[in-house]
């Protein structure tokens, strides 16, 4: 009896000890009156809930956005000014970057309105309202139904639903699934279409530390940039216009100069894209085995490349900052993501939760009967699936890792011509074309573009994916080719792809489209690379695609099923839906951490480290003149605290990609800082959450003022905000 009370007692503390320290979750601002406020006001929220959301009065939520297709933004002023991070604003930033106006490096910063740049394509997302749509999505919808056939009867609903909800307006909408299709949500959203640059450090503050210093900490990065949204003169969406004006926004956020201390309440608002958090054992083991280690190879050699010619030629690396950065970003996040996930001992953990899912469902005799084949459906679909899995990672990292072929897609718009084309349709094609290939040429250096394809796409994809999950190019390769070794052959029809295909050379290019006729539709289909691009399509879509989709049907039907059960399981249990790049809550308290035996990290970060990391022979450590007689000279006007500049710090909001951006708040509702990474300790979050290691790293809003007004100069931007003691 002792000993059953002591264990008792032991699991109720284990239990408490849990609750107050995990901040796990990625909550639906719609519900947190129901599920979270308590706990957040225990936390240190002063706010309502209602002030954080609402649909019937302005609210925190009118005042995030999403930025470009895969950010958060916030706004920080009364005239559409706009803040998020410098590696989301990184492509503008690049489109107006050249070597006589290299903004990449130098930075930019206007000093009027006149001055802001615009943005072609770049728009900012406000969400106007969202609801449960679930009982009217899965009407007439049961379980026995075929996979194939429900998902038609839903996808036929939704766009009844978002029909309804956006007739006689100018907003879009979106219905997305919430644990795995048990539920259903509708976004009512408002895009504005005229975003222009107004401001950005130079890469040396945006992206000091570079890819060494990304996923790390302690980080030191200033990544931030600025934009202003702007509307017609009744404030609605408008495309570009010399006549549009600020828009005028319901709602923006105070700016707190007060800082940050350890355990202070911090909530994260705005769009994570992308969690698995209730996979199975099965699936953990194909991503951590299969699925990370091929991709992380493969990008691998693509930056070793990227890297050397970036080092080598200025203008190559303005061209290729961008892709770089994309590249690595997700590679370097897969080997911290594998080894978190390894030093958790995830898969044992799933494997343990299963057992006990199995032991409830054995002492159920429906349950029994309907579930208890759900694991080895599982397992027997993972089994079946792994060499489709690496296929198709070897096909999108490895076979589209070649820029040419990418170029290649777009003379679909020609070859799908035809003898009854307009001529309407050929010029709208021919521009289409035009706009394309400025674009490409901009930012193409065919060297270094080559060295990949020998190195990934011959090397790589050859070597390590079976012959049947292999394009057909390589047969033709092995046949039409002359050498005595594969590398021979392969060298040989390099040379050929590089020096025939007509896509390489602008001129001849840009000619060819002036003076393009249906007729000319042969040349197209004949050109190496695009005969290449052809050979990757028809192996997708005859040998990939479809069994891929179908085991991916059939796991949408377990995995909601799962869940369900899993909810039902565990009913005490408040759970979060996996995000899918809608407007979350994320709350946590301001954390130090210990990363490894022996090894303490505080939770902020001063402009001290960057004086210390000062290293004018290595690109990423390069701190600008200016930053360095501010800070010798204690230039810090009322952005220091103690006599220090505060860079960065973290906390343990529970964040993930499309976080990047966010706006991070205390108590009060007041911007105290800018969301852009986690540490590398705690990348698994996105599968497992470990609340000793998940870390949010975010960039202090007062090194960004300082900055802003010290550095850059700009201080009528610091003017516009709102900025609280």
């Amino acid at each position: 009896m002792i000993k059953r009370i002591l264990i008792t007692t032991i699991a109720l503390a284990l239990l408490l000890t849990s609750f107050a320290r995990a901040d796990e979750g990625m909550w639906i601002p719609l519900l947190l009156n129901k599920y979270n406020y308590a706990d957040m006001q225990a936390k240190g929220l002063k706010l309502s809930a209602d002030d954080i959301f609402s649909i019937n009065h302005a609210s925190l939520k009118d005042a995030v956005v999403i930025f470009g297709g895969g950010c958060t933004g916030e706004l920080i002023s009364n005239q559409g000014l706009l803040i998020t991070n410098h590696h989301c604003g990184y492509g503008s930033i690049q489109s107006h970057s050249s070597l006589d106006h290299d903004y990449l490096t130098n930075g930019f910063w206007s000093m009027s309105k006149e001055e802001e740049l615009v943005n072609k394509g770049l728009t900012v997302t406000f969400l106007v309202s969202m609801a449960d749509v679930t009982d009217k999505v899965l009407n007439g919808i049961t379980e026995d139904m075929e996979e194939s056939k429900r998902q038609e009867l839903i996808s036929e609903t939704i766009k009844q639903i978002v029909a309804d909800a956006t007739e006689g307006t100018h907003y879009t909408a979106v219905v997305k699934p919430f644990f795995a299709g048990n539920e259903y949500y509708l976004f009512v959203n408002e895009v504005y279409k005229d975003v222009r640059l107004v401001g950005a450090p130079p890469s040396a503050i945006g992206k000091f530390g570079g890819d060494t210093d990304n996923w790390m900490w302690p980080r030191h990065t200033g990544d931030f940039s600025m934009f202003r949204i702007y509307a017609d003169k009744d404030n609605n969406p408008a495309e570009y216009s010399p006549d549009n004006v600020p828009y005028k926004p319901k709602k923006f956020f105070p700016i707190s100069l007060n800082g940050v201390k350890k355990g202070d309440f911090t909530m994260v608002y705005g769009y994570p894209g992308r969690t698995q958090e209730h996979l199975t054992s099965y699936a953990v083991k194909m991503i951590t085995e299969v699925s990370n280690p091929a991709k992380i190879n493969i990008r691998e050699n693509i930056l070793d490349i990227m890297n050397a010619d970036m080092n080598a030629d200025p203008k190559v690396r303005i061209q290729y900052a961008s892709k770089n950065a994309r590249v690595s970003n997700s590679w370097k996040k897969w080997i911290g993501e594998n080894r978190g996930l390894k030093r958790l001992h995830a898969i044992e953990k799933k494997e343990q939760l299963e057992k006990e899912f199995l032991n409830w469902v054995s002492k159920d005799k429906d349950r029994r009967e309907k579930n208890s084949n759900i694991l080895n459906y599982y397992r027997k679909i993972y089994e079946e699936m792994q060499p489709y899995q690496l296929a198709i990672d070897y096909f999108f990292e490895a076979g589209w890792s070649m820029e040419l072929i990418r170029f290649a897609k777009n003379f679909k718009v020609f070859t799908n011509l035809s003898d009854t084309s307009t001529t309407e349709d050929i010029e709208k094609a021919k521009q289409k074309m035009r706009n394309a290939a400025d674009a490409f040429f901009k930012n193409y250096n065919m060297p270094t573009d080559r060295k990949i394809f020998s190195k990934v796409f011959l090397g790589l994809y050859y070597n390590n994916v079976p012959k049947e999950f292999q394009p057909d190019i390589f047969r033709t390769i092995e046949k039409k080719f002359k050498g005595n070794t594969i590398a021979a052959k392969f060298a040989k029809y390099e040379e050929s792809l590089y020096t025939k295909s007509f896509f390489i050379n602008q001129e001849k290019l840009n000619k060819f489209i002036d003076n393009y006729k249906v007729k000319n539709n042969k040349k197209i289909e004949k050109d190496p690379a695009f005969v290449l691009y052809n050979s990757l399509v028809d192996l997708y879509l005859n040998k990939l695609s479809k069994p891929y989709q179908d085991f991916n049907n059939q796991l949408h039907k377990l995995d909601r099923q799962w869940i369900k059960l899993l909810r039902e399981m565990e009913s005490d249990k408040v759970f979060y839906p996996d995000a899918n790049f809608t407007l979350r809550v994320h709350y946590g308290q301001v954390e130090d951490y210990y990363p490894r035996d022996g090894v303490y990290y505080d939770y902020y970060t001063t402009l001290d480290g960057i004086i210390e990391k000062d290293n004018p022979d290595i690109y990423d450590y390069r701190v600008p003149e200016k930053l360095k007689q501010l800070y010798y000279k204690k230039d810090f006007g009322q952005y220091a605290e103690d006599g220090k500049i505060h860079v960065c710090f973290t906390a343990t909001n529970h964040t993930t990609g499309g976080n990047s951006g966010s706006p991070v708040i205390n108590g009060n509702g007041e911007l105290i800082g800018i969301n852009f990474d986690r540490n590398w300790e705690g990348t698994m979050s996105d599968i497992m959450y470990d609340p000793d290691m998940c870390r949010n790293i975010t960039l202090d809003i007062r090194y960004c003022l300082f900055l802003i007004d010290k550095f850059a100069g700009a201080t009528h931007l610091i003017n516009e905000m709102n900025l609280v003691r």
